[in-house]
């Protein structure tokens, strides 16, 4: 039997000439499902999980998935089931782990804009820290647990000012962003905390970007991180653990982030240096548990030869795969049969109404209509983002684990879509 890998992509394989994901044919998957689809492998996940498990070995971390990656209700079970905590941005976050079994004590409540009934609705389920973002932040969820007769767990976000060197939408830590608390303002707002009786103060976050690709963001965020514990414990407010987000990035294109477990070592390396090497860690990884282990498979419509471009017109679309018309990002594509050389260009595109709706620029591809390609790395912000736009329905997803492959999302219906519409009453 022929065997090639997929750079980047442990997982997925040409196995004579058929793509497969672990041992199942991706193929077959079009047959019973159809297309759009989007496939994940649970032992791609999971590898890449362990690869964070192999760096703690020996510390006390608590590894929370970001769900806003993926927020589908199966991936979510892997992961509880994996011993994961989570960090959620909203109520409905919160809503869909408790419901794949994870457990609220290891959920992180982050966000800049919480509102009082999820505040209520956290506390009563007795999270185990809410990441605050803001001074008003502070005040709003000490009243809300005073008048629940709780203290609220909270850890204060700060704004490093340090450049992750990624896409601008997605860099979070800089002067310029909305995320956190300014640097300089720090020590205040955890003195201020303090005070409040509705709260108690349990640890420091910060979370740079997504999509980085360097170790260096890293350790100058963990420097500015440890000055601040200093400062803050100086000041007479005990930090319990250190929180430094996610925002590993992956190999979409030829990409060289450092592996997990390598990048680890460098920033405990640092830890241990500076004396914090026994602090209790947090860290909120996301895309890169679940960037890679995930493909959508589109069928090839129509061929569209021009004078300037050639168009490949695909079933999936902008509303399944948001991220190249949002972040002009870039997205391998493969068929799922291997054939003979490609020798034409083609502009990668759905069906929908926008010049923006593209999937791939100037792809070389040997496919028919009729055909099925694969869109790789597909597993993070491409369902979790995807849409109703142009009144199309929602893909199905399925979750392969060695030859078995489940279904953890039946393809949405247009009586679906509707169903909490009304049609006005006749005047």
């Amino acid at each position: 039997m022929s065997h090639s890998t997929l750079p980047g992509q442990p997982f997925i394989a040409y196995q004579n000439a058929e793509l497969c994901m672990e041992d199942v044919p991706l193929a077959d998957l079009v047959q019973q499902h159809g297309t759009p689809l989007f496939a994940y492998s649970k032992a791609g996940m999971l590898s890449a999980l362990a690869a964070y498990q192999r760096g703690f070995a020996g510390r006390q971390v608590q590894i929370c998935y970001a769900m806003k990656a993926n927020s589908s209700l199966g991936v979510i079970q892997v992961f509880a089931q994996a011993g994961c905590g989570f960090d959620v941005v909203s109520l409905g976050e919160m809503t869909r782990v408790l419901a794949a079994g994870g457990q609220p004590e290891r959920i992180i409540f982050s966000g800049v804009g919480k509102t009082r009934a999820e505040m209520r609705a956290a506390l009563q389920a007795g999270i185990g820290c809410f990441n605050v973002e803001s001074e008003a932040e502070l005040d709003v969820l000490n009243q809300v647990a005073l008048d629940m007769g709780l203290r609220a767990p909270v850890s204060i976000r700060v704004n490093p000012n340090v450049d992750p060197q990624t896409h601008p939408y997605i860099s979070t830590g800089l002067k310029g962003n909305k995320f956190g608390i300014a640097h300089e303002r720090v020590v205040h707002t955890y003195q201020r905390a303090a005070a409040l009786p509705g709260l108690q103060v349990l640890g420091i976050d910060c979370h740079i970007g997504s999509q980085i690709t360097q170790a260096s963001p890293y350790l100058d965020a963990m420097d500015r991180m440890l000055d601040l514990v200093q400062a803050i414990e100086a000041a007479g407010v005990p930090i319990a653990h250190i929180d430094l987000g996610g925002g590993l990035g992956i190999d979409y294109h030829g990409e060289t982030p450092p592996a997990a477990d390598q990048l680890w070592a460098q920033l405990l390396a640092k830890l241990d240096a500076r004396g914090f090497g026994q602090r209790h860690l947090m860290i909120e990884p996301g895309r890169s548990l679940v960037g890679n282990a995930g493909v959508c498979l589109t069928e090839v419509l129509y061929l569209k030869p021009g004078e300037q471009k050639n168009f490949m017109v695909v079933d999936a679309a902008m509303n399944d795969l948001p991220r190249p018309a949002m972040y002009q990002a870039y997205h391998q594509i493969v068929p799922l049969r291997q054939r003979p050389e490609p020798t034409q260009s083609w502009e990668v595109v759905g069906p929908i109404c926008e010049s923006g709706d593209w999937i791939g620029h100037d792809r070389a591809l040997n496919a028919q209509p009729g055909d099925h390609l694969a869109v790789l790395s597909a597993g993070a912000y491409c369902m979790s983002m995807s849409s109703n736009y142009n009144t199309r329905n929602r893909a199905a997803e399925v979750l392969i684990d060695g030859k078995r492959a489940q279904v953890i999302r039946e393809r949405e219906s247009y009586t679906d879509q509707m169903r909490l519409e009304h049609l006005l009453d006749a005047s």
